[in-house]
């Protein structure tokens, strides 16, 4: 470390700890270490900074008018250490991302092609699961942070990104193809595809709300057999809006008449435990 940055360093310590005791302990140098360095900078710039006495040490007049720009000087060592350090860290490294697949096909491309212009050298697993799947595997720490659906499990913190609507899906020729909103009570009239593995999903909850039973059909977690088999008009779904985009499928899409949406969020266990590379990530978020 450069001479001059420890005797600033000493000279703003002893001040804010009011002792060269406490100032040696704190920046581990011995007492004596520490007064002749701000003996050095008193030599150096031809004036005296503080007053020795039994109680301790205080400004002089000097030393007061010097200390607000040694202290800057220390503060913007401190963050020319950190920049360095975080672009040394980011060198390197790997990602760890659980998603469910909407999110890996319409979010995570324009997230990390931004990313990766900054910081080239980071490498990705992208772990593709359901809910249920993303957070165990952010417990055991499979995962450096999951996309889930909000809320999630309490010793998760978590980032809300977007309130994602819920939209009925429906063959071209689907006699309400039509219509402006589409009628809860209409989804029990067709054989129901259910997007859900496992645990219930929002969808099941949309059934709760309005106290209806519909046919289901089919279950799967796999949206794009859904889309292929309503458009096949096997049935039909209702489905989250970020999946209906730029899809391949004939199919009808429409709002339903009770607003339903899912809160997409970011999920991890602590953030002090990430790593530099995770840390920024997190800040790209926006570019989805």
């Amino acid at each position: 470390m450069d001479m001059n940055i420890q005797k600033y360093m000493a000279f703003v310590e002893t001040v804010e700890s009011g002792s060269f005791t406490r100032a040696a302990q704190e920046l581990d140098y011995s007492q004596s270490g520490i007064s002749r360095m701000i003996h050095d900078l008193e030599t150096e710039w031809g004036i005296s900074l503080l007053e020795r006495g039994h109680s301790g040490v205080r400004l002089t007049s000097d030393g007061l008018k010097l200390l607000p720009y040694a202290k800057r000087v220390c503060d913007e060592f401190q963050n020319l250490q950190t920049q360095a350090d975080e672009l040394k860290g980011l060198e390197s490294g790997l990602i760890r991302i659980g998603t469910f697949s909407s999110v890996a096909t319409h979010w995570l491309p324009n997230i990390i092609k931004k990313f990766q212009e900054d910081y080239p050298n980071i490498d990705y697993e992208l772990l593709l699961g359901d809910y249920t799947e993303i957070e165990s595997w952010i417990t055991e720490g499979r995962v450096d942070c999951g996309f889930l659906r909000l809320p999630t499990l309490p010793e998760f913190e978590t980032i809300f990104l977007e309130d994602d609507q819920l939209m009925a899906v429906l063959p071209e020729h689907h006699p309400l193809a039509g219509c402006s909103k589409f009628p809860v009570g209409a989804l029990c009239d067709d054989p129901f595809m259910l997007l859900e593995k496992g645990a219930k999903a929002e969808i099941s909850e949309i059934f709760e709300r309005c106290g209806i039973t519909p046919n289901v059909h089919f279950t799967t977690w796999d949206d794009y057999a859904i889309m292929s088999m309503v458009e096949s008009g096997l049935g039909i779904s209702i489905l989250p809006k970020l999946i209906l985009q730029r899809i391949p499928y004939r199919i009808v899409t429409k709002e339903l008449e009770v607003s339903a949406c899912r809160k997409i969020g970011l999920a991890f266990r602590d953030r002090k435990g990430m790593s530099l590379a995770v840390k920024r990530f997190l800040d790209y978020l926006e570019y989805r």
